[in-house]
């Protein structure tokens, strides 16, 4: 893409959206394809993964919402033009009833489905859809796995190394089966970038992430643009919460 966007104004425009659309809403609640290309960007720019080409694979970590709107994904067509983006997506929250099965892969061919017959949003043709397809040069692929990364890795591996992984609100600091993961990525050697709801718990994750590599971290908690536009009311915390709201990084 020519334009690196840097906000979502920046998005609405590029993609021809009129700014009072929920469209920012929608793609962030169930997923988080600016947050995929702020992260990748974040690490490009750092120079921790090579230039992006003609194929990006991604291990996403701790997919829930995201399963009940695969067809959302289908805008890395736009983010990601004529690369193939190949995700792996991995947690324990995939229920045994999701529209994809562990271990089943799906081939998005094009954009989600307007549904709006005057919408002005950016398209390369009227007749959008999300349908499932068999080629092979489809432009994005998911690949659900139930279980912890540090659990499943070794069969994710064998088809799919990454150059990324990326963990939505993650919430290092609160749960110990983050441990062995953190370790696994170590070992890697592959960058990562993770999220969290609000500027004291990503500086928790980061001391935790820290302690375990034993060194700084690479990409340093920032504000993340692309954060969820409205702020999370039933939060425990008396500090303003957004999804994906600081980013981090090793």
């Amino acid at each position: 893409m020519s334009k690196c966007l840097t906000s979502w104004k920046d998005y609405y425009q590029w993609r021809c959206i009129p700014l009072h659309s929920p469209v920012a809403l929608l793609l962030h609640w169930y997923f988080k394809p600016l947050m995929v290309y702020h992260a990748t960007q974040l690490a490009a720019t750092g120079n921790l993964i090579a230039e992006i080409t003609n194929k990006l694979c991604i291990h996403y970590l701790g997919p829930k919402k995201e399963l009940l709107q695969l067809a959302v994904f289908g805008e890395l067509h736009a983010l990601f033009p004529s690369v193939q983006v190949h995700i792996e997506l991995v947690g324990p929250a995939i229920p045994e009833s999701s529209l994809i099965r562990d271990g089943e892969s799906i081939d998005l061919c094009s954009y989600a489905r307007c549904i709006e017959t005057d919408c002005m949003c950016k398209s390369s043709s009227g007749n959008m859809c999300w349908d499932v397809c068999s080629e092979r040069t489809s432009a994005v692929t998911l690949k659900v796995h139930k279980g912890l990364y540090h659990e499943r890795y070794r069969d994710i591996v064998k088809d799919s190394i990454p150059h990324i992984v990326i963990a939505p609100n993650a919430g290092i600091a609160a749960y110990s089966s983050w441990l062995p993961t953190i370790e696994l990525i170590k070992e890697l050697n592959v960058p990562a970038v993770f999220s969290d709801y609000c500027e004291e718990a990503s500086h928790l994750a980061s001391c935790c992430i820290s302690a375990i590599t034993g060194r700084p971290m690479t990409i340093p908690i920032q504000l993340n643009p692309f954060r969820q536009p409205m702020a999370v009311e039933d939060s425990a915390l008396f500090l303003p919460c957004y999804a994906n709201c600081f980013l981090f990084g090793i």
